[in-house]
C-alpha cells in the first residue's frame, strides 16, 4: 500500500473527532480520513463525544445530527459553549431548513449522507482553510483597561489575564469592536450566537452577567459593559 503523507496543521497531524451513532458509518468515515493522513478518534454518542472533545482537543469535528439521547443539535450547542473548534454537521436530513439551522447554530459546514470520500475531504480542507484564514485576520484590540488578543484568544483586564469561555470571549469581543454603539439583545444574538430565532434575550442578559463578574471591578456597578435600558448594551471604551 502506498503511504499517505499526514494531513497537517502547523506542522502537526490534523486530529478529527467523528461523533456518529452508526457503527458502520463511523468506521467508513474513520477509514476514509485515516487513508488521507488524518489522525481520527470516534465516539458513538453525545456523552462519549464530549468526553473525547475534552481529552483530545481535536482540530475539527464531524457531528451526526440524528443520535439517541443527546442529538447533534444539542451537542453542537454544548460544544459552542466550550470551544470554537470547527464543526461539520453530517446527516441524512439533507434539506435547506436543516442546513440553515446547522449554520445558524454555529456549525461551519454541512454535509448530507451519502457522501463520497472526495466530498468529505474537500469540505474538511475548505473549513480548515477558512477558519485558519479567519483567525489570522484578527490581531489585537485594546484600550486602557481591556486587551483582547484574537490570535491567542486571550483577554487581559487591568494587566491581569482573565479566563473566559469561548462564548464569553465572543461576547466581549463583539461589544468591544462596537465600542460606544448600543447593541440590542437581538443584535447580540445574531452577532455572538449566530441564532436570533431559537434563543431569547434572557440568555444575553445571563451571559452579560457572567462577563461582568470577570471583567468589572464591581459587577454591581458596571463601568465597562453598560446597560442602556430599553435598548440593549454598550461597551464604554476607557
Amino acid at each position: 500500500m502506498t503511504a499517505v503523507a499526514p494531513a497537517t496543521m502547523n506542522g502537526m497531524s490534523t486530529r478529527v473527532l467523528v461523533i456518529e451513532d452508526s457503527e458502520a458509518e463511523r468506521a467508513i468515515a474513520a477509514d476514509r480520513l485515516q487513508k488521507a493522513g488524518y489522525v481520527v478518534s470516534t465516539a458513538a454518542d453525545g456523552a462519549e463525544g464530549m468526553r473525547r472533545l475534552y481529552e483530545l482537543h481535536p482540530d475539527i469535528v464531524l457531528l451526526d445530527i440524528v443520535m439517541p439521547g443527546v442529538d447533534g443539535w444539542k451537542l453542537l450547542e454544548q460544544i459552542r459553549q466550550l470551544t470554537d473548534v470547527p464543526v461539520i454537521m453530517v446527516t441524512g436530513l439533507n434539506s435547506e431548513i436543516e442546513r440553515i439551522r446547522g449554520l445558524r447554530g454555529g456549525a461551519d459546514d454541512y454535509i448530507g449522507k451519502p457522501y463520497s470520500a472526495a466530498e468529505l475531504l474537500a469540505r474538511i480542507e475548505a473549513v480548515l482553510r477558512r477558519t485558519a484564514s479567519k483567525s489570522a485576520l484578527k490581531e489585537v484590540w485594546e484600550d486602557d483597561v481591556v486587551r483582547i488578543d484574537f490570535t491567542a484568544s486571550e483577554v487581559t483586564v487591568r494587566g491581569e489575564q482573565v479566563s473566559l469561555t469561548p462564548l464569553e470571549f465572543r461576547l466581549l469581543a463583539t461589544l468591544a469592536e462596537h465600542a460606544g454603539q448600543v447593541l440590542s439583545r437581538d443584535q447580540l444574538l445574531d452577532l455572538v450566537w449566530g441564532d436570533p430565532t431559537h434563543r431569547t434575550g434572557d440568555e444575553v442578559k445571563l451571559y452579560i452577567g457572567y462577563l461582568r463578574k470577570k471583567i468589572e471591578a464591581d459587577p454591581s456597578k458596571p463601568e465597562l459593559v453598560e446597560t442602556v435600558r430599553g435598548f440593549g448594551y454598550r461597551y464604554r471604551r476607557r
